[in-house]
């Protein structure tokens, strides 16, 4: 038996009010009974893959298990009471082995957490806050559906500091319909003056089956009338986004974040070790409904309804609750290895690929190298296959050579 690094990754699948723009499994309007029966097996579910008594595809938890990183999701986590949160983090740490001091994160809306959840967190041993703000525009939250205000948010970050949370991230959306350079730009400067120690900025994407992309079809949102102008009406707000994109990193970088993925941005040293483990196709284990997991090669998930995941657990079926995805070969694992390193603003890293798969990355993937370099989207320099200016603006034309 041999020893290695996982991340866990816990879902918390419950909000206060679902966003407009949220396509992700989580639900508003449930009952206080169904949280309480889910945490009680969402703890169970986690006791028991350590016992190794829940299906792992071929014995995947036969290494023992190091837990390098936490990350509780969702949904809104902070929604829920603290004592689930104490309940999740006591089930992690009798049932697992942690390194010294690892990195858990647990999100959280401004609004929804009180000075007692948060003196919980960091009592229980949470160290990073990830705090959804996405605007400081009264006007734009509305439209997202979020249910807090900028004071909400400035006065939830100013509580965690006194509290003592020494690592904190702040989000920020930016594409929004309707939303200009000038409005992004006051809520990063706002950000910055608050001085967190990582920074996420995402482009809103329109999924089709959510209230913020009907508003868009149905011209609520726009000017335009015809049904066919859909198409150019994304592309203007993509257009719009690039060019905030590119004024937010020159400042954030001016303000010494170190640009280190995609739409990511964080102090030197502060990076997110549980994203970063992710984008170097390192191994992590989810937990409760939708949650994904990645283990000897294996990609799996658990299903999406509450109320099945439950069920399932209390008809003793809980192998009902995995969906397989994937058993990768190694050329499905390198070519993922390529398109999730490209997420990172250092690329790949060439003698790092031939350590992992006893290959070089550039005979391998010669042709489609050649290519994305020919368009300008992939450069190499030194030991490093990276994203260019043009390829971080058309990053998914670079992806998906590697699908």
């Amino acid at each position: 038996m041999g020893t290695k690094n996982v991340g866990i990754y816990v879902h918390i699948p419950f909000c206060k009010k679902k966003c407009r723009y949220c396509d992700f499994v989580s639900y508003d309007n449930k009952d206080r009974e169904l949280v309480e029966e889910y945490i009680k097996w969402l703890t169970y579910e986690l006791a028991e893959v350590a016992e190794g008594n829940k299906l792992d595809y071929e014995n995947g938890l036969d290494d023992l298990v190091i837990v390098d990183t936490i990350y509780i999701g969702g949904g809104t986590p902070s929604f829920i009471s603290s004592r689930h949160i104490i309940n999740i983090m006591n089930t992690i740490k009798e049932h697992y082995t942690l390194v010294p001091n690892p990195e858990v994160t647990i999100e959280v809306n401004p609004g929804a957490v009180t000075e007692k959840k948060l003196n919980d967190y960091i009592n229980c041993g949470i160290n990073r806050l990830s705090i959804g703000l996405q605007s400081s525009s009264g006007k734009l939250l509305k439209q997202l559906g979020r249910v807090h205000t900028y004071r909400a948010y400035r006065n939830t970050y100013e509580l965690a500091r006194k509290i003592g949370f020494k690592n904190i991230n702040v989000d920020l959306m930016i594409g929004l319909p309707n939303q200009t350079k000038y409005d992004a730009m006051v809520t990063l400067n706002k950000i910055i003056k608050q001085n967190p120690e990582h920074i996420s900025v995402y482009s809103l994407i329109l999924e089709e089956n959510t209230p913020l992309y009907s508003d868009i079809k149905n011209k609520v949102l726009t000017l335009q009338s015809a049904e066919n102008q859909l198409k150019e009406q994304q592309a203007l707000l993509k257009e719009a986004e690039r060019k905030t994109y590119w004024e937010i990193k020159r400042k954030l970088e001016e303000s010494d974040y170190n640009h280190y993925e995609i739409s990511n941005f964080a102090k030197p040293g502060f990076e997110s070790k549980h994203n970063m483990n992710c984008w170097n196709q390192e191994e992590y284990i989810g937990f409760g409904v939708a949650a994904h997991s990645y283990t000897n090669g294996i990609r799996y998930s658990n299903i999406e309804s509450i109320e099945e995941y439950v069920k399932n657990y209390k008809s003793k079926k809980q192998e009902d609750n995995i969906i397989f995805h994937e058993k990768q070969n190694k050329e499905s694992k390198m070519k993922e290895y390529m398109m999730l390193g490209l997420r990172k603003i250092q690329g790949v890293q060439i003698q790092n690929f031939k350590s992992k798969f006893g290959e070089n990355p550039i005979f391998i993937f010669k042709q489609e190298l050649e290519k994305l370099i020919n368009e300008d989207l992939l450069e190499i320099d030194g030991d490093n296959i990276r994203l260019t200016k043009k390829g971080l603006d058309f990053a998914n034309l670079v992806w998906e050579e590697f699908v």
